[in-house]
């Protein structure tokens, strides 16, 4: 690796590894730096090479450091030594680490600021965890991905000033996301599904924090009073597969409700869809809700998490784990005296508060932000 020219100011992302959803996340913090004299550098810690993933991740370089799974475990000395080779070879200013690893290795690889993303409920919970970060507290600024996972994180770090633990959502390049959506025909063709049919999606994985026996339980009770011809429709696959494959043949329901499995790109196909169903306990943000709107669908949320959050004025919510209440929202949907009428527009909602363009302007709003690009330190 050459030397870069030391005009260049550069910005070190970090991330875990590049699957599902953490490429994209790679990419939504890359494309802030657009524009600016900044250029970003993502190192994956895990996962192999890849020319696609580098294209998608949408950053300056991109660097695969190829770890297995068992060795991010532990005190991380080779990773460690493999980031801090890194350090050498360019100008950073500071450092974006997704999650507690890439965190944990930033704060002991590098001198520089750390601003660590976070994705999840319970990243605190571990005492280490919370004494790695007050060790360092002078230059970590934390941001979650919701409201409810910062307030989580404010709780633990209780000491902590509220503006070194900020809330940017997730977010989506919304004119991308709805170029590459599907016709409702093509879609419906391509999932096998009938044309004429009364459709409520949901995607996620098949596990208990997705719960979708509810999801289940409640369209069974809505069905008598919802069209003839509905079906629910669920995308993905995990432990409870099996499960629900029985509750669905319990409930005689194996021609109303379809598990296809795990599809690629399933957001390609929402448009399928004539309403989108998320039951999530705790969801932290809940990226399909985002493709569920750039499909401009009818969203019924569980009010839990930061799902809630997003779909606040343009969806529908229920109390998590309340079959009888959504069966409610899903009957309103299509009952035209009950339905909700929406605060703002969805597609104003999608874009002014979860677009590469909305968050932008956010981040760089940010005072931790202001403050570390505004330093006269030189932290190399």
């Amino acid at each position: 690796m050459s030397q870069s020219p030391q005009a260049d100011k550069f910005i070190l992302q970090i991330c875990h590894s590049y699957y599902d959803p953490f490429l994209d996340c790679a990419r939504q913090y890359a494309v802030l730096f657009k524009d600016t004299p900044y250029k970003v550098i993502t190192v994956f810690l895990s996962g192999k090479a890849d020319p696609n993933i580098a294209e998608k991740a949408c950053s300056d370089e991109v660097i695969f450091l190829e770890y297995e799974s068992k060795q991010l475990s532990g005190l991380k000395i080779n990773i460690i030594q493999s980031i801090r080779k890194i350090i050498n070879d360019y100008a950073f200013v500071v450092c974006i680490a997704h999650r507690a690893k890439p965190t944990y290795v930033a704060l002991l690889a590098t001198k520089l600021p750390v601003i660590s993303i976070r994705h999840s409920f319970g990243d605190f919970d571990r005492v280490s965890r919370r004494l790695l970060v007050n060790l360092f507290k002078s230059r970590v600024t934390i941001l979650a991905v919701s409201n409810a996972v910062r307030n989580e994180i404010r709780q633990h770090l209780p000491k902590w000033p509220n503006e070194k633990i900020e809330t940017l959502y997730n977010r989506i390049d919304v004119d991308e996301v709805k170029a590459h959506l599907m016709s409702r025909t093509q879609a419906r063709k391509k999932l096998n599904l009938p044309a004429n049919a009364w459709i409520i999606g949901s995607v996620g994985r098949l596990h208990p924090d997705k719960d979708p026996k509810t999801l289940i339980h409640g369209f069974a009770k809505a069905l008598p009073k919802l069209p003839d011809n509905s079906l629910l429709v669920l995308i993905g696959k995990g432990k409870l597969e099996s499960e629900l494959k029985n509750l669905i043949k319990d409930l005689a329901l194996t021609e109303k409700i379809l598990l296809l499995g795990q599809i690629d790109d399933a957001k390609h196909y929402f448009k399928a869809f004539d309403v989108f169903a998320l039951s999530s306990d705790h969801e932290p943000f809940g990226m399909v809700l985002l493709e569920a709107m750039a499909a401009n669908l009818p969203i019924i949320c569980s009010d839990c998490g930061g799902g809630a959050e997003v779909v606040e004025e343009i969806g529908a919510l229920f109390p998590f784990g309340d079959s009888d209440v959504l069966a409610s929202r899903l009957i309103e949907v299509v009952e035209p005296s009950k339905k909700n009428t929406l605060t703002i527009p969805i597609d104003i909602k999608l874009n002014t508060q979860f677009s590469d363009i909305s968050a932008k302007n956010t981040f760089w709003g940010l005072q931790s932000v202001i403050k570390i690009f505004t330093r006269k330190i030189n932290f190399k």
